[in-house]
């Protein structure tokens, strides 16, 4: 197969449902080797026997992002599979309950930073060593547009994706005379699994929420997961340390 990552080799957290899948998906039409990896299964070889069956090239590799010496061992497997790590998109997470801020439980806070903050840490943290030894890499983290205008009720969420930004920004600058681009994508609501939860809570009907965005609609999944692989392409060369909102002009309505 012929594409913008001919030759790449992906790695997808998250990567068997959502904004995930259709990346690894994607990317794989782009001609990549795709590494996609989930805590849950089933459903990740679901997606790498899709990928198959259109004529591309996948694995699955069970990973929790939370452990490091399982995320240590994803890594290894990525370059025991196909021998180096070219793109990396650290794109699982994980949003919480609807909470107020006084009444959140410690579990909750603790759960979503262990997982949107603490875990694409430990990504980077064995993602970057492979990028250096290999003479440079690229790195998308997959924040929200969450981490740009606080939202209410999902504080815990929205703090981890402002400070998934920092780390970004952090990143970016320490390895960027290292061949390696770190940037964030800051999705607005998308059609999934995770924002169908969300809004099964909300004290608003979804209808109307659309009707307050911008554009009048949530955003569909290709519409996150083409410019999550255009920055992993020679398209975006020069972009390095950005926070990208891809959100239909919502965070500036």
């Amino acid at each position: 197969m012929g594409g913008r990552l001919q030759n790449k080799v992906a790695l997808v957290t998250g990567g068997n449902m959502g904004i995930g899948q259709a990346v690894a998906e994607l990317m794989a039409r782009e001609g990549a080797k795709v590494v996609i990896s989930a805590r849950g299964e089933d459903l990740g070889r679901k997606v790498v026997e899709g990928i198959r069956k259109s004529g591309g090239e996948a694995v699955f590799v069970k990973c929790d992002v939370t452990q490091p010496d399982q995320v240590e061992a994803l890594i290894a497997s990525t370059v025991s599979t196909y021998g180096r790590l070219d793109c990396a998109i650290n794109n699982a997470g994980y949003e919480g309950k609807r909470h107020r801020l006084a009444d959140l439980p410690e579990d909750v806070w603790d759960g979503v930073m262990d997982v949107n903050l603490t875990g694409v840490w430990l990504c980077m943290k064995y993602e970057i060593p492979q990028m250096l030894k290999q003479g440079g890499g690229i790195i998308v983290n997959m924040s929200s547009t969450s981490g740009l205008v606080g939202p209410p009720t999902f504080g815990a969420y929205g703090t981890s994706k402002w400070a998934l930004n920092g780390l970004t920004q952090s990143a970016a600058l320490e390895y960027a005379d290292k061949g390696i681009r770190i940037n964030a994508l800051c999705p607005a609501g998308t059609t999934t699994a995770m924002l169908d939860r969300i809004m099964s809570t909300s004290p608003i009907e979804r209808a109307a929420v659309n009707e307050r965005r911008p554009i009048g609609r949530e955003a569909t999944l290709d519409e996150m997961a083409e410019p999550t692989v255009w920055l992993c392409t020679d398209a975006a060369s020069y972009v390095n340390g950005h926070i990208m909102p891809v959100d239909g002009a919502q965070t500036v309505a």
